[in-house]
């Protein structure tokens, strides 16, 4: 059975997360949480997606990572996890499994959508119990340790509901001011039927 592929549309957003094998708990470990985060910079260091928040749970992480042009999602989560898999392999001397195949990923929508990413990201170890603040896990950009990619311009604009109520406000505001009343040259009887057709 194969694995479906992702979609990625050019200069989109994505929030993935993706498991470890059999739900292990391989990032309790903090060598392997570090391993992990340093791959995640090293792909981002060499321009296969920019990278704006993650955390780095003890058997899963999250991310918000924007692919590259020349890099397919499926193609940046394979860097991260077979990157990651590799080091620390080597590194512990061990031939264990260290990710669960495939992964899952929501395409952000908008500004409303980003911060509430955002928001999950940072407040995960606090709902887990393994922190008291966002800024106390040390394996999540909330940790305010790491470098990260600014958000995309896409994404700063308005929602769509947001703007929606900015117009309703400009509406509302304009129906306060009286119309300024327009001095006509024309001939009365001109003026008087240009307004009777009017109604």
């Amino acid at each position: 059975m194969s694995t479906p592929k992702h979609r990625t549309a050019p200069g989109t957003s994505y929030f993935v997360t993706t498991k470890c094998w059999q739900g292990r708990s391989v990032f309790q470990i903090p060598e392997n949480a570090e391993v992990l985060i340093e791959t995640l910079f090293h792909y981002r260091n060499r321009r296969a997606y920019a990278l704006h928040e993650f955390v780095v749970m003890p058997d899963h992480f999250h991310l918000l990572l924007t692919p590259s042009p020349t890099t397919s999602l499926e193609k940046a989560m394979q860097f991260i996890k077979g990157g990651s898999s590799y080091q620390i392999r080597k590194a512990r001397d061990q031939k264990m499994e260290i990710w669960q195949v495939g992964f899952d990923d929501w395409t952000i929508r908008d500004s409303n959508d980003w911060q509430t990413k955002v928001e999950y990201i940072h407040t995960n170890p606090v709902r887990a119990k393994l922190a008291q603040r966002p800024e106390d896990w040390p394996y999540s950009s909330a940790s305010g340790k790491f470098t990260l990619d600014p958000i995309p311009d896409k994404y700063l604009r308005l929602s769509s509901g947001a703007e929606a109520q900015t117009t309703a406000a400009l509406a509302s505001e304009l129906k306060l001011r009286p119309p300024k009343e327009k001095h006509s040259t024309a001939p009365k009887s001109v003026a008087l039927n240009a307004k009777a057709a009017q109604q």
